[in-house]
């Protein structure tokens, strides 16, 4: 540990006292920027200074500080992680400030003095020793450098000793005594709150569905806490953090009005108003963009709205969607490509279009990972509004381009005269459809062209997950929810089981990062969820498709349109 500094050899060869004084060091700073840059050391690995951290593992190893940052094991939240058999234990302030007890060990609570002075006369198991004392600055200050805790045990060796200046060590000691220390808003002693946005334009049908099954799981939920309450409150071991944790639940409905530029301020409005925890679903006519931007800054964790139009981000970390959306029809139409024995890497791609939403953002997908491959750029026809797609059209078309493949990103009304290709042309060997744009009518392909045919399709096919969808209809109809529209009920639905899950698993921890990450550490969803073929979840992938802690959702199928 060459890089230790030199007061510090001086303490551990002559055994002196350490003495470590964070306040005196990060003097200067304000509090604000002392927790930036601590949170910059902790989550990517970068000293105040800009430079990478450095770190050795397995005891000889160095490591730059942003290949090995302390998020990667310890979670952004601080509370640890599980990875097979290891188990990484919590760093954030509240545990680092306390005895820690033996694994599977129990105690009564610290503050019950009396239980306490009676704790000798329990049985030997529950009278286990702690496996540390809590940490000092000073002792977790030497734990981050030489690897050794304060009962004296080394650490694992995957564990990184840090090569610090005081100055800086000070900073990232300051950042984890502040780590996950104080509850998230939204929660009181007896209540989560969370919400859920409606944006103006959304049809009342979409609506109610949506409603209707998040409500249902919020008052499936409360109809159980009567029990869970009165159970807390009697005999010790009703009285730990586990069962400490039941709360009721809330949903509060944010309606947005008018122009989508006043949003950000009806959101910011709503939450000063009464600050939530999550939100959950939500649901608007277009883009999702301004309710991401809201929940970024303010830090708040959404939960699988319904967009098809969903921030495609490599940083931004709290909002988990289904789905890339209509983007991983575009993205998913190029990795076909690429992947296809029969398409040569010069193979001439022509792509028609319309400009909207939809097909500008299956355009960004299917460029986006078209660079990646290093294949010729495709040639792009953008129709003008307005412009009518003739047998003319379609015949000067496929005689000035001559595509190997073409890719049709149209509604269903634009291919009432495309079968005028077949027959004076050899057809592309690929012709590619979008079933976002044909909404999912796919009698809308003409029945010449079907041979070729192809579609972009993100959901489980006709005749598939049978079981699953008649699931989530008994669960509605049990509940007195009229079935409209299953494929929003059917996301609303695994959200409410997964909701129920993480809030499970955070215990009494509630704090928004630990609750995203409880949906990382969930198994893949192939049971619950009715209209996917299944979804992955996985730590160290974004929820928003970020750096990625997004959660990759599989939905990447290119289908043979298999029609009669």
């Amino acid at each position: 540990m060459k890089y230790l500094p030199v007061i510090l050899w001086f303490f551990l060869l002559t055994g002196t006292a350490f003495s470590f004084d964070v306040s005196s060091l990060i003097e200067g700073l304000a509090k604000d920027e002392v927790l930036s840059l601590g949170e910059r050391m902790y989550r990517d690995g970068i000293l105040p200074s800009g430079e990478p951290m450095e770190a050795v593992v397995m005891g000889d190893i160095p490591v730059d500080g942003r290949m090995f940052t302390c998020d990667d094991c310890h979670q952004r939240s601080g509370l640890g992680s599980e990875e097979g058999t290891v188990i990484t234990w919590p760093t954030n302030g509240r545990e680092l400030k306390k005895n820690r007890r033996r694994t599977g060990a129990w105690r009564p609570p610290d503050s019950d003095t009396a239980k306490q002075d009676a704790r000798k006369n329990l049985p030997p198991y529950y009278r286990v020793e702690d496996v540390r004392p809590a940490y000092t600055d000073e002792s977790l200050a030497m734990a981050l450098w030489t690897g050794v805790d304060p009962a004296g045990r080394k650490l694992d060796s995957i564990m990184p000793r840090y090569n610090l200046e005081d100055r800086d060590m000070a900073v990232l000691v300051h950042y984890l005594n502040n780590l996950s220390v104080d509850m998230a808003p939204g929660v009181d002693e007896t209540t989560i709150r969370f919400a859920t946005v409606v944006a103006d334009g959304v049809a009342e049908e979409d609506r109610q569905a949506m409603l209707s099954t998040l409500q249902a799981h919020i008052d499936t939920h409360n109809s159980q806490n009567r029990h869970q309450e009165r159970r807390a409150t009697s005999g010790p071991f009703f009285k730990t953090e586990m069962h400490q944790a039941y709360r009721r639940w809330q949903l509060d409905v944010w309606e947005l009005k008018g122009p989508e530029n006043t949003w950000q301020a009806q959101l910011q409005n709503f939450y000063q108003g009464q600050p939530v925890f999550a939100l959950l679903g939500g649901i608007t006519p277009g883009s999702w963009r301004v309710i991401h931007e809201f929940s970024e800054r303010n830090r708040i964790p959404t939960i699988f709205p319904l967009t098809n139009f969903p921030v495609i981000s490599e940083t931004d970390w709290y909002t988990l969607y289904f789905s890339k959306g209509i983007y991983q029809e575009g993205e998913t139409a190029a990795r076909y490509l690429h992947a296809a024995e029969n398409i040569a890497p010069e193979a001439k791609i022509v792509i028609v279009s319309r400009e909207g939403l939809e097909s500008n953002a299956l355009i960004r997908g299917f460029s986006e990972s078209w660079r990646k491959y290093g294949r010729p750029e495709p040639e792009y026809l953008k129709l003008l509004p307005g412009a009518e797609l003739t047998s003319e059209f379609w015949k000067e078309t496929m005689k000035s381009s001559q595509p190997t493949v073409l890719i049709l990103w149209l509604g269903g009304d634009d291919l009432t005269n495309i079968e005028s290709i077949a027959g004076d042309w050899e057809l592309p060997r690929q012709i590619i459809f979008s079933s976002e744009l044909l909404d999912y009518s796919l009698e809308a392909v003409p029945d010449l062209l079907r041979d070729n045919a192809y579609v972009t399709y993100p959901y489980s096919l006709a005749g598939e997950n049978e079981t699953r969808r008649l699931m989530v209809r008994r669960w509605l109809e049990v509940r007195k929810v009229p079935v409209t529209d299953l494929q929003v009920q059917s996301k609303m639905y695994f959200l409410g089981w997964m909701l129920t899950g993480a809030v499970k698993h955070i215990r009494s921890e509630f704090f928004r990062e630990y609750f995203l990450e409880k949906f990382d550490m969930m198994t893949d969803q192939d049971y619950a969820i009715a209209v996917y073929p299944r979804l992955t979840f996985g730590p160290g992938q974004p929820v928003s498709y970020t750096h990625l802690r997004a959660h990759e959702t599989v939905l990447d199928l290119v289908c043979r349109l298999l029609l009669e």
